[in-house]
């Protein structure tokens, strides 16, 4: 056979040929911070926000010169508190000169999708909540009994006497949008009725806005809805609001060293070892102040609502036993237990239960005319008991 070059024998010449787009995903944004009301930004760590505790009554007058009846009006007071998102991305310097992309232009977009994902898990799951921050939405809407099993009737879950719309409705609220899992979009589209004709009009030529009873519905899809907690989340989102104590900010180093958070070993020194690092910080506080209503004057519904998945999360029963300081102590009805938001007053029994994930939650107790007491729950494996004694006051 005549020689040849053959292309093996010519690899070391033969250039390959570098497309310049990176093949990726857009980045997504925080379905939380979408949906919730933002405020002005924060002036400081913690925002103190005047909320409407308690309604004014009118009565009516017996007889031309029936003597007139008085009533109050009163606040209360809920903070944001300001916890930080960080992350710090180290790289040699030699790497990004040798680079053919702008890789500090690549990651930082990826940072603020993963502060995007953090914030959606702590406000709306409770993942990694800060010590500091209320109850998450989950928790919150639980203690209201704001969660509804699927059943065999999934309409019914839905828009069902019962079911997760009316949960936010007999609060007297609203529902002003809807965040599901992906796998909710099918469901819906399955929904028919006994003649089996589907319920869910959907325009088979065109893009389709998914919506109940109105309210819009988003479908996340930076991975922070937690598909074993809840398949659907509703509710009022204007009611949930957050505020910004620092925007994101970028910072490149060059110079000082990095330690591992847990040993405090130093793992590299910029300087030393001609690397940068990309530090982003962000930092912001959300509340729930959930006003009096005139449906609501004790501020115990949550203004959402979710559907639990087939099997529902393992909850602990925590049960506080509240009682007076008497020799013989009596049960204290009416008093009110705002665990880190989520609040519930106990029965004429004196006894109010939660039904909490495991992690460490902190209580206030408090009645008109008593002390109050401050508590902290560690939820574990097993029940918890919590015997309560409010003192009167002098």
């Amino acid at each position: 056979m005549p020689d040849m070059i053959s292309r093996q024998q010519a690899e070391a010449l033969i250039q390959e040929q570098l497309i310049n787009t990176i093949q990726q995903d857009t980045p997504k944004n925080s379905i939380f911070m979408q949906l919730a009301r933002r405020l002005p930004n924060m002036t400081s760590k913690t925002t103190r926000m005047p909320v409407l505790d308690m309604l004014p009554m009118a009565y009516w007058v017996n007889g031309d010169n029936g003597f007139k009846q008085t009533s109050q009006q009163a606040w209360d007071n809920v903070y944001l508190t300001a916890e930080e998102l960080a992350v710090i991305v180290p790289i040699p310097e030699a790497v990004v000169d040798d680079a053919s992309f702008d890789i500090m232009g690549e990651v930082r977009p990826r940072v603020t999708e993963a502060i995007g994902i953090r914030v959606d898990q702590a406000a709306i799951f409770g993942v990694s909540r800060p010590a500091s921050w209320r109850a998450d939405i989950i928790t919150s809407a639980r203690q209201a009994g704001n969660n509804v099993a699927p059943g065999s009737d999934l309409y019914n879950a839905l828009l069902g006497e019962n079911g997760v719309i009316s949960k936010v409705e007999q609060g007297g609220r609203m529902v002003n949008g809807a965040v599901a899992a992906m796998a909710m979009r099918g469901k819906l589209r399955g929904i028919k009725t006994t003649e089996g004709m589907p319920i869910f009009k959907s325009d088979m030529q065109g893009p389709t806005q998914y919506a109940l009873d109105g309210a819009p519905m988003y479908f996340p899809m930076n991975g922070a809805f937690d598909t074993s907690v809840a398949q659907l989340i509703v509710g009022d989102w204007s009611q949930a609001v957050y505020s910004v104590r620092q925007d994101i900010t970028v910072k490149i180093l060059d110079q000082g060293v990095i330690q591992d958070p847990s040993t405090k070993e130093i793992v590299y020194n910029l300087a030393q070892q001609d690397m940068i690092a990309l530090r982003v910080v962000f930092r912001m506080g959300w509340a729930l102040p959930n006003p009096a209503t005139r449906l609501d004057e004790d501020r115990l519904y949550v203004p959402f609502a979710y559907l639990e998945p087939a099997t529902a999360v393992t909850t602990q029963k925590v049960t506080f036993t509240v009682k007076n300081n008497e020799e013989e102590p009596e049960a204290v009805e009416g008093a009110v237990i705002d665990l880190d938001g989520a609040r519930l007053k106990t029965g004429t029994d004196g006894t109010a239960i939660f039904n909490l994930r495991k992690g460490t939650y902190n209580a206030k107790i408090s009645k008109k005319g008593y002390g109050t007491v401050i508590e902290t729950v560690n939820v574990d494996a097993a029940a918890v008991s919590k015997d309560i004694t409010l003192i009167p006051k002098e």
